[in-house]
């Protein structure tokens, strides 16, 4: 990749990042949808719904803390009102009866439904004037670097 294509990468990533910090999509999803929640919420609702990293692994608060990027205290806390909100149930482990696992209720569902499709609609406007073969590029070569980045 040349030094020109490289740095304009790195500093769109850079804005994409910043903008994405303001959660500007998950407050539009909480106006939008008349959500009584914390954008916190919102973000374990996507993550366990995203489900665990490996094929037999459970969502458990350590996870969901570890992909929010925050401590265990902090992540347990923003658990508790995921499912104090009726979006998130605690669940006794299937491998071990001591642990429990994380799984959306039908609210849970519904929440990420709602907020797919505001983010969806948002993506949508930003690309309303690309050709369809321009945005299967780009979905093509944004999830190759996704996938390539985190591995």
């Amino acid at each position: 990749m040349s030094d020109e294509a490289l740095d304009a990468v790195e500093r769109s990533m850079v804005r994409l990042r910043r903008g994405m910090s303001r959660q500007r999509l998950g407050k539009a999803a909480v106006r939008e949808h008349n959500l009584p929640v914390d954008v916190q919420v919102l973000h374990v609702v996507d993550i366990v719904d995203e489900g665990p990293d490996r094929p037999g692994e459970e969502m458990s608060v350590g996870l969901v803390a570890a992909r929010l990027g925050v401590d265990a205290s902090r992540g347990s806390r923003i658990v508790a009102e995921a499912v104090k909100s009726g979006y998130v149930r605690r669940v006794a482990s299937q491998e071990d009866g001591r642990r429990i696992h994380l799984e959306l209720t039908e609210a849970g569902r519904g929440v990420v439904e709602a907020t797919r499709r505001t983010r969806q609609e948002h993506f949508a406007k930003a690309m309303s004037g690309w050709t369809d073969e321009e945005r299967s590029a780009f979905a093509r070569l944004l999830s190759r670097f996704v996938h390539t980045y985190e591995d």
